[in-house]
């Protein structure tokens, strides 16, 4: 009983940790945040951009869980101990990004807080359909810059170029979002469903790659 109880925890921990950096790199991006007098993106943004990656190229190197880089892989890999590491994991991020988004929130009201209040109400008046969306795209760039880095020698690049990407296109990440509402520190129910329709949308887009690599060709039989 008490060595479940220590995997259980060492899973929800992986979880946790993985949620930790994806609050650091979403700080990052919203002390970066910033428009310029005419409504343009102001250059601070794009440095924020090309500086959250920090976050998954070091979950990656550690191996910790992040529910957006596991999930596409749960077609060939779904046992109950995969599942049990993917919930349990979901469960760390979800307590890391609300645990340090408060936090920041509450540490940074002029600069963090103040983005996030610009961001998160924009999120959820761009409705569910647009949202999901986002989601799914982004889903598919998580799980290529996670699958180029596993099967091709630990390559950066997707990481490198795949997030920014995510990021500059206004895509939507639902760890990142995770963090960036409670950075807001409000809690609806509104903001409850959005987070869980951009965590579908992520699942399906990162799910979309592998499952149509199911679809093999019938060998041809010898004459």
């Amino acid at each position: 009983m008490k060595n479940k109880l220590l995997a259980i925890l060492q899973k929800i921990a992986n979880g946790f940790l993985a949620g930790m950096l994806i609050s650091i790199g979403g700080a990052v991006f919203l002390a970066c945040y910033a428009k310029n007098a005419d409504g343009s993106l102001a250059f601070s943004y794009y440095v924020g951009a090309f500086l959250f990656p920090i976050a998954l190229l070091c979950i990656c190197m550690k191996g910790y869980s992040l529910y957006t880089g596991k999930i596409g892989y749960v077609l060939s890999a779904h046992k109950k101990e995969d599942i049990s590491v993917l919930l349990l994991g979901l469960l760390g991020n979800v307590l890391a990004t609300a645990a340090f988004g408060y936090l920041c929130g509450w540490v940074f009201p002029g600069t963090m807080k103040a983005a996030a209040e610009t961001i998160c109400p924009a999120k959820l008046e761009q409705g569910y359909l647009f949202g999901l969306l986002r989601a799914f795209l982004c889903g598919i760039l998580v799980y290529l810059a996670v699958d180029i880095y596993k099967n091709n020698e630990r390559s950066v690049l997707g990481v490198l170029i795949g997030i920014p990407v995510f990021i500059l296109s206004s895509y939507e990440h639902s760890i990142a979002d995770m963090f960036y509402f409670a950075v807001y520190g409000v809690a609806t129910w509104q903001s409850f469903g959005y987070i869980c329709m951009i965590l579908i949308g992520n699942s399906l887009g990162a799910l979309i790659i592998p499952a149509l690599q199911l679809i093999k060709p019938k060998k041809e039989e010898n004459a």
